[in-house]
Order: structure tokens, then sequence, then C-alpha cells
């Protein structure tokens, strides 16, 4: 097997006196696709903040490739959930961002807006992109300076339904294409289980690994595949049975009953 891309072992992250992560930890191995997945306030957003060294307030390792992260790793790619384009400079010029000056006219961008079909769109402002489009410009910025560990923070979360499943399997042919490891946060289930080869499903306050699915599917993936329904159900067993917790601590749920035997999927049948 081979060594992980990235080892990560955050044991505690407060901010001011709240603990927000309480004993993370987790590996990922080169070209695999990992999904965090939990409610809001589970600390998905921080783990990305850490492993992208934009926060260093945290007691615990992390280390990509062996080296712990800085701010301005090439090791490392971000994608936010909104494209966060800068309104005046060209789509071209954002996506070369990083080389500087003129980073538009650099030949990885042509080659990059053309994979996620924004060649005509070089010399165009953002204002002049749709959602989608826009995104899709995030995208190959994310992937100019070639990093061998993408992060994703909810990126296909403001763009409609359609436009994210498009978006989703252009991120997945980009990945395959370019040998890219990506950590994704996300809170749909559906899109956890399309993309990834694992999903960490974590609970809330403070954030922890409630459980582990490993989807096992090969790719290119069919969305109405029965195996990929099996991830869906055992990821919302999961975030139920961690939300039930949650509201039993609070004293808002103390008296419904806890389901007293684990589901067996093997015997269900799923309607796709």
């Amino acid at each position: 097997m081979s060594e992980p891309l990235l080892a990560l072992n955050v044991s505690d992250k407060r901010f001011q006196s709240r603990s927000v992560i309480d004993g993370v930890r987790f590996d990922i191995r080169p070209g695999e696709i990992v999904s965090l997945l939990g409610p809001s306030g589970c600390g998905k957003s921080t783990l990305l903040r850490i492993v992208a060294g934009l926060d260093e307030d945290y007691r615990g390792t992390v280390r990509i490739k062996g080296a712990a992260p800085h701010l301005h790793s090439p090791d490392v790619g971000f994608i936010f959930q909104e494209p966060r384009l800068l309104p005046w400079l060209t789509v071209a010029d954002n996506v070369g961002f990083e080389a500087g000056r003129g980073g538009g006219g650099h030949p990885r961008v042509r080659e990059l807006l053309a994979e996620v079909g924004l060649a005509d769109f070089a010399d165009a402002y953002p204002k002049q992109l749709s959602g989608g489009m826009a995104q899709r410009a995030a995208i190959a910025r994310g992937l100019f300076a070639q990093p061998a560990l993408l992060l994703l923070d909810e990126p296909f979360s403001a763009v409609d339904a359609f436009t994210r499943m498009r978006l989703q399997d252009l991120l997945l042919s980009l990945a395959e294409r370019h040998g890219t490891t990506l950590l994704l946060v996300t809170h749909d289930i559906d899109e956890a289980a399309y993309l990834s080869d694992r999903i960490f499903v974590m609970s809330a306050n403070p954030g922890r690994i409630a459980g582990e699915i490993e989807v096992g599917l090969p790719r290119p993936r069919d969305r109405a595949a029965v195996e990929l329904s099996h991830a869906q159900a055992r990821a919302l067993t999961l975030l139920h049975g961690e939300q039930l917790d949650y509201l039993d601590l609070t004293g808002e749920l103390a008296a419904r009953p806890r389901p007293l035997e684990p589901v067996d999927f093997a015997s269900l049948s799923f309607a796709v």
C-alpha cells in the first residue's frame, strides 16, 4: 500500500474555550477522493483550513508528503463554495493568478480553460459568466499549480441541480486526467457517495469521526447504481444517529426512542 499523501491527526481545535474538533484522525492515499460529510458546525471547513495551512492554532499534526502544510504550499489547491474570482481580472488572468502579472498568457491557462469548456471566454470578465461557468473557472484556477491535493469546500452548493451534476462529472474527469487527490467537504449525501472512494461521516459539537464508509465502486459511475444507494443509506443512518445523540444531549429529544438493531443493508432493496 502506498504511503499516505495526507496524514491528519487533530487532537483538539478550539475557538476561544469551545472545542470544535476533538480527536479527528485519518490518512488519504494518492489518487483517492475522500469526502467529509456532516451537519453544519461539525468542523469540516475548519479541517480544510488546517490542511491548507490557513489555521495553525490547533493541537495535533498534519503532514502532506511528510511535511507540515503552509499557506503557499504548491502541493495544495483550494476551491471555495463561491468562485471568488477577482472581478477586475479576465477569466484567463484569474486562472493564472498564481503565476503573477500576465499569468493569463501562461500556456497552461489556455489548456485548462479548454478542459473546463471556457476556451472562448478567456478574455471575458467574471460578471459575464453564469454561476456554473464561474465555478468551472475556479476549478481551473485550483488546478493551475498542479497541486497533489485539491481541497473543495462545498464547491457546488450554490448552483442548480443540473449544473451540479455536470460539474461533478467534470471534476471527476479532471482529477483522473491530472492524477489529483481530492478532499471534499459536503452536506450532500448523494454527492459524497457519487464522488468519493471513502466518506468520513462527522458528528457535531465537537466534531469527531462517527464512521467511515468505503464506497468501493469503479469509475465511471452510474448515478442509479444500487451500490450507491447502499452507501447513501449507510451515510444517512450514521448521520441520523449522530443527530439523535446531539439532540439528546441538548435535552430537545430525550424521550425519542433510539433504534435497537443495526440495519442489514444487504437485505434491503432500493428503488433507483
